[in-house]
């Protein structure tokens, strides 16, 4: 082996190291009961360990991963103010026509990013429920792709294990953990516009937001396993009827309001000077129906309005309490 060989086997290997660990880190740290900024954390620690897998495959690879300018003889490498090299962040690493990652777990970590950038110059929260299955996708597309793209690596699954709790879910606390009201607007809007974006197919598909059934189960006899989950095909007979009859997880389909349910609603929440000439006026002086913002969408040519607006104008209402009640 050349020299230059071992240098980028010896980088290569360092970059697995800190991917493995900091995915590891991420997991450890949203499982933490005694830690609440968990999907901030993992969010954060995850970028890193997916951004370091790329880099080392691009390594690997012998792909250029860092930022320059190609000169008429050589290439002129963009640095830091202090003269490192910039190398690709995640984005560019995914957006590259080199990168191995397939769309779907590309749009899951595109999720991820974009939440990022929402949330990193403030505070949080309910996104930790509202956010896991796309988390769990994240972990497991991670786990998959070391071992593919590094057929000699072992994956993380054996230091991994089911995180305990000491409840059992209700459907209504199911229902709660699904909804956008209470999140910061920002997040909400954000949310909304990126899951608008995809395709029912690629929304539903478990790379992009892994969702699990949870149904009690109890041994038939003394001495049989007992696992707390179970896994059964989708496709199959028994996953179906349970499809049928006792969804009791699943991402809802985001609620739509006309626009007299709006003012209605603030109606009864006490607000009976607030009718469909001040709900007009409200979205018109804040641009709500452009679809950029999130706040609603057209559905056979009319117009609806997302839990998200409802919220904005119930914010309004309160703010301007003595015009309205």
């Amino acid at each position: 082996m050349t020299t230059r060989n071992r240098k980028i086997g010896s980088i290569k290997n360092e970059l697995l190291l800190k991917s493995r660990e900091s995915m590891l880190s991420a997991v450890q740290v949203f499982n933490n009961p005694n830690i609440q900024f968990k999907s901030e954390s993992f969010i954060v620690l995850s970028v890193i360990a997916w951004t370091y897998l790329l880099h080392a495959y691009y390594r690997n690879n012998e792909i250029e991963y860092r930022y320059f300018d190609q000169g008429e003889k050589r290439k002129s490498f963009h640095t830091t103010k202090c003269g490192a090299y910039k190398y690709w962040e995640l984005e560019k690493c995914l957006n590259d026509n080199k990168s191995p990652i397939d769309k779907i777990t590309a749009s899951n970590l595109r999720f991820l990013i974009g939440l990022r950038h929402e949330i990193e110059h403030q505070m949080t929260t309910k996104i930790d429920d509202l956010l896991s299955a796309r988390f769990q996708a994240c972990c497991l597309n991670y786990n998959d792709y070391l071992k593919k793209l590094f057929p000699k690596q072992e994956g993380i699954e054996k230091h991994l294990s089911f995180s305990l709790q000491f409840s059992s879910l209700s459907e209504k606390q199911v229902d709660q953990l699904v909804d956008y009201e209470g999140l910061p607007q920002n997040i909400s809007v954000y949310i909304q516009n990126f899951d608008q974006g995809l395709s029912e197919k690629d929304f539903n598909d478990s790379r992009f937001s892994y969702r699990v059934l949870f149904v009690p189960k109890t041994a038939n006899r003394k001495g049989q396993a007992d696992k707390v989950i179970e896994f059964i095909p989708a496709d199959s007979k028994i996953a179906e009827g349970m499809n049928k009859e006792y969804v009791l997880v699943k991402e809802k389909e985001k609620q739509k309001y006309a626009a007299g349910d709006i003012w209605k609603q603030m109606n009864k929440e006490g607000y009976k000077k607030f009718g469909v000439y001040q709900h007009t006026q409200l979205w018109r002086d804040n641009d709500a129906k452009n679809p950029a913002k999130g706040f609603g969408a057209i559905v056979v040519k009319t117009w609806y309005w997302y839990d998200s607006w409802m919220q904005f104008v119930r914010n309004y209402c309160e703010k301007n309490k003595s015009k309205y009640i």
